[in-house]
């Protein structure tokens, strides 16, 4: 079997796919929901794009490139959404 080229972000992606479900999971559970509403919404976001991107960096997929840009995009911004909670599991996912 080959090693696929994009072998180093498929394995970045899946570590952000289970921080970003981490700390949904954990978020929802927290008294101050409301406030963290578009965090929680981002996190989803995040996670689906991690799924999609490491699916198309396996199949070597024609854009896989482009998908990626959008991807670190929406993860900055996830990122930065995280950041502003103190709690453990927020910084891990900001991190």
């Amino acid at each position: 079997m080959l090693t696929n080229k994009y072998q180093k972000c498929i394995d970045e992606c899946n570590r952000c796919l289970q921080a970003c479900y981490e700390c949904f999971e954990a978020c929802i559970n927290e008294p101050d929901l409301n406030a963290r509403r578009s965090c929680v919404k981002i996190l989803v976001e995040c996670a689906k794009m991690c799924e999609m991107s490491t699916g198309i960096m396996s199949m070597n997929g024609q854009f896989a490139k482009e998908h990626c840009s959008m991807f670190a995009t929406i993860c900055d911004a996830c990122a930065k959404d995280c950041s502003m909670f103190k709690d453990e599991h927020c910084q891990k996912c900001a991190d």
